[in-house]
C-alpha cells in the first residue's frame, strides 16, 4: 500500500514524462489554492463590511488596527492566491509552465502567511471586542500558532526528516 505523503512519491511517477510531471504538479498546486481561495475571500468579504456595521464606532484603537492588519493581509491573501490563475492564463502555451509552477509555489506559500496573519488579528480583534483585554492576545495567538504549526513548521519538520531518510 503506498503512502501518499511517503517522500519516495514525489517527483516522477513510473512512466511520466517530465511535461507530464509539470502539468500534474500544476494542476496539483492550483487544486489546493482554490481552497485557500475560498477561504480566504469569505473572511477578505465579511472583513469589508465591518466598518459599516453600526458597532463599529464602538472599536477602540488597538481594534481598529487590528481590523486594519486583518483587512490588509486578507486582500495580500486574495493578490497572492489568484496570482497563479491570472499568471497561468496570461502564460498560457508560451513553455514558461515550469517557471509559473515555482513561482506559483511561492505564491501560495506567501499567501499563507497573510492568511495565518489576517485570521489571528480577526480572531484577536473580536475577542478583544466582546471580552477585551489579555484574551485578544491569548486567542489570537492560539490561531497564529496553530497555523505556524500546521501550514509551515510541521512540514518543514517532515522535509527535514525525510531528506534525512535518503
Amino acid at each position: 500500500m503506498s503512502n501518499p505523503s511517503d517522500p519516495r512519491m514525489e517527483g516522477p511517477q513510473p512512466g511520466e514524462s517530465h511535461k507530464e510531471r509539470v502539468d500534474r504538479e500544476l494542476t496539483e498546486l492550483l487544486q489546493g489554492l482554490r481552497v485557500a481561495v475560498t477561504g480566504v475571500q469569505v473572511l477578505f468579504a465579511f472583513l469589508l463590511t465591518v466598518p459599516f456595521s453600526p458597532g463599529f464606532q464602538k472599536v477602540d484603537a488597538l481594534g481598529r488596527w487590528l481590523f486594519f492588519i486583518a483587512l490588509m493581509s486578507a486582500a495580500f491573501a486574495s493578490v497572492c492566491f489568484i496570482a497563479p490563475a491570472a499568471q497561468h492564463r496570461l502564460l498560457f502555451r508560451s513553455g514558461l509552465k515550469e517557471r509559473m509552477l515555482h513561482a506559483a509555489n511561492g505564491l501560495g506559500i506567501v499567501g499563507a502567511v497573510f492568511l495565518a496573519v489576517s485570521m489571528t488579528s480577526a480572531v484577536a480583534l473580536v475577542t478583544e471586542t466582546l471580552i477585551d483585554g489579555w484574551p485578544a492576545i491569548v486567542f489570537g495567538g492560539a490561531v497564529g500558532l496553530t497555523a505556524a504549526w500546521l501550514w509551515f513548521i510541521q512540514p518543514l519538520i517532515d522535509l527535514y526528516r525525510a531528506k534525512d531518510v535518503k
